[in-house]
């Protein structure tokens, strides 16, 4: 399968240095287009796709179209693309630009998915919102759900549920460095090199997850197990309850969903 990419910007190179690097599509079997040729030439030869000089060469080329431009600039790209993407599937990784948006701007016999992948992709544990509703054809779907799916963790939501998922997963990372920025600096404050307390910190939140995750108990459960009755644990708890840590956490994606 080719596989083509229009706009090349940090998430397109994310995900197409994953798929080389997972053996799911070679550099060869990719072309992209960006409007900064320039950089774009540049990633080419430092990652082998081919470059393209359109968008348009990229539609020709491609069976499966990663759609990565500015969302501000979608219309204008399907616009110049018209009939190319004619029975081309088309991944959508453009914030805002779900399954409805693109149905009446899209040639007959187009289909879409529209994904909201997060950062962490580009270390290959990346979380891939997939809109349930979908037109790809059920082959189609299989090899974007494999391919994503060998950079993180591929999740199917309702339409509706997609802003909350894109508010958690695609915002959440943020946040997550936040608190590794903030626990750093209290290791700093108490006399650990700024290294090692970026080192030790990030490797806690990543063990902690994972721990969670593979064991799948509830994070109360595993918080428990780390608080001993009176001990050094139960009272940073305490001290984050009383500071409104998991009521702050909520507001952070109140504030989100409100705007």
């Amino acid at each position: 399968m080719k596989l083509g990419f229009i706009g090349m910007g940090n998430m397109a190179l994310a995900l197409a240095q994953g798929f080389i690097a997972s053996g799911k599509c070679a550099a060869c079997d990719m072309i992209a287009y960006a409007p900064n040729q320039e950089k774009l030439q540049a990633n080419a030869a430092r990652l082998g796709f081919v470059p393209a000089s359109t968008a348009r060469e990229v539609a020709t080329a491609a069976d499966m179209i990663v759609i990565a431009c500015k969302p501000s600039h979608v219309e204008g790209v399907l616009a110049e693309l018209g009939t190319a993407i004619c029975d081309k599937a088309l991944l959508s990784v453009a914030l805002g630009w779900d399954f409805d948006r693109y149905a009446p701007l899209l040639p007959s016999g187009t289909r879409v998915q529209f994904v909201m992948p997060n950062t962490p992709a580009a270390v290959g544990e990346g979380v891939f919102l997939f809109e349930e509703k979908t037109s790809l054809t059920a082959a189609e779907l299989a090899t974007a759900t494999e391919w994503l799916g060998a950079l993180g963790t591929v999740i199917t939501l309702p339409s509706a549920q997609m802003g909350i998922g894109g508010a958690v997963a695609g915002c959440g990372p943020a946040f997550v460095d936040m608190m590794i920025e903030a626990f750093a600096d209290a290791g700093v404050k108490y006399g650990l090199s700024r290294e090692n307390a970026l080192k030790m910190t990030a490797q806690t939140v990543l063990g902690s997850a994972k721990l969670q995750l593979v064991t799948g108990k509830h994070p109360g459960e595993l918080k428990d197990a780390v608080c001993s009755p009176g001990g050094s644990t139960i009272k940073g708890v305490t001290a984050l309850e009383q500071a409104g840590f998991r009521a702050n956490c909520i507001s952070a994606i109140d504030a989100i969903m409100k705007k």
